[in-house]
């Protein structure tokens, strides 16, 4: 009875341990201060994400403002005024080569984001791996709309990817790239982000700086 009990023993720690892992994504995300609940105690994870909430969530996670390029001069933008409530972070994602402007300077600071535009900047944030395009495009097979992806996009979704910061959809394990960003798919993107914190240093090598596409982002 005494070797049962040691062995049943032995089985149920780590399976306590993974209990207390399970944390969800939302209470993960606000607990950490990158996002938070309304005044009710609502996260409306429904609720779709703009250019400049992206802007404010990748600054306060990544901590943009300390890279050295985060220290160029401000940009001139028309629709992002100084008294702009998220002024300061365009300006930082913009500098750090994390987001691009459009042709016209403007920025569309409320501009809704699609799935495939906020992962590639999330990608961006975080460093995108320099995966040659038979990788990229073996990453993206198993996803049956991977072709809706921009070309621009596939590099840094294929990182997003491969990092585990997609919640795929668990029926279809479709991508949904073209879909609006939601607040819940960024808490997902941030949770993951937050589990890596500590990553192996086998992980494929990081793109110094994002390539300038000349179109916004």
């Amino acid at each position: 009875m005494s070797i049962f009990l040691a062995i049943a023993l032995l089985q149920g720690v780590p399976m306590a341990v993974q209990s207390q892992d399970i944390i969800d994504p939302i209470d993960r995300v606000v607990s950490a201060g990158l996002m938070n609940k309304d005044a009710s105690g609502n996260f409306n994870a429904e609720g779709l994400v703009s250019r400049a909430d992206l802007a404010m969530i990748l600054v306060k996670t990544f901590g943009l403002e300390r890279r050295k390029t985060a220290q160029k001069p401000d940009r001139e933008l028309p629709d992002v005024p100084k008294s702009y409530w998220a002024y300061s972070a365009i300006q930082t994602a913009l500098k750090t080569g994390t987001m691009s402007g459009y042709r016209d300077g403007m920025f569309f600071p409320n501009q809704r984001v699609t799935r495939a535009e906020a992962l590639a900047i999330f990608a961006q944030a975080y460093g995108v791996f320099q995966f040659p395009d038979p990788s990229i495009s073996e990453i993206l097979a198993k996803y049956p709309d991977a072709g809706e992806i921009p070309n621009w996009a596939r590099k840094s979704i294929a990182t997003a990817l491969y990092e585990g910061f997609v919640n795929v959809d668990i029926v279809t394990n479709k991508i949904n790239p073209l879909k609006p960003m939601t607040r819940g798919d960024i808490a997902y993107a941030l949770s993951k982000y937050l589990e890596r914190q500590v990553r192996p240093t086998s992980l494929p090598v990081r793109d110094e700086e994002p390539p300038n596409r000349g179109v916004g982002r």
